[in-house]
C-alpha cells in the first residue's frame, strides 16, 4: 500500500497525517504482532482500516480485529467500493 495506495487510502492518509485530526499522530502500514494496520495511532490506541469489497465477511479480518481489540485498540473500519 505504501508504494501504490488506492485513491481512497491516499485521501484518508491526507486527512490523518501530521496530526491533522485533533492532533493525533497516525502512522501508516504499522506492523503490530503478526498483522499490519492500515493506519494506527499508538496513543490513544486507534486503528483505522480502509477496505474494499474483498474484505467483506473476511474471517482473517475478523481474527485480526479481535486481536487488535484484545491489545486495547479501538477499531474504525471503513468499507469502500472499488478504488
Amino acid at each position: 500500500m505504501r508504494r501504490e495506495p488506492t485513491p481512497a487510502k491516499r485521501r484518508l492518509w491526507s486527512l490523518l497525517r501530521g496530526g491533522a485530526l485533533e492532533g493525533l499522530k497516525f502512522r501508516r502500514q504499522v506492523p503490530l504482532g503478526t498483522y499490519i494496520a492500515d493506519f494506527a495511532c499508538l496513543y490513544p490506541r486507534v486503528i483505522v482500516e480502509c477496505d474494499g469489497g474483498q474484505h467483506a465477511d473476511s474471517a482473517y479480518d475478523a481474527a485480526r480485529d479481535a486481536w487488535f481489540t484484545a491489545q486495547g485498540f479501538k477499531m474504525i473500519r471503513q468499507a469502500l467500493g472499488r478504488g
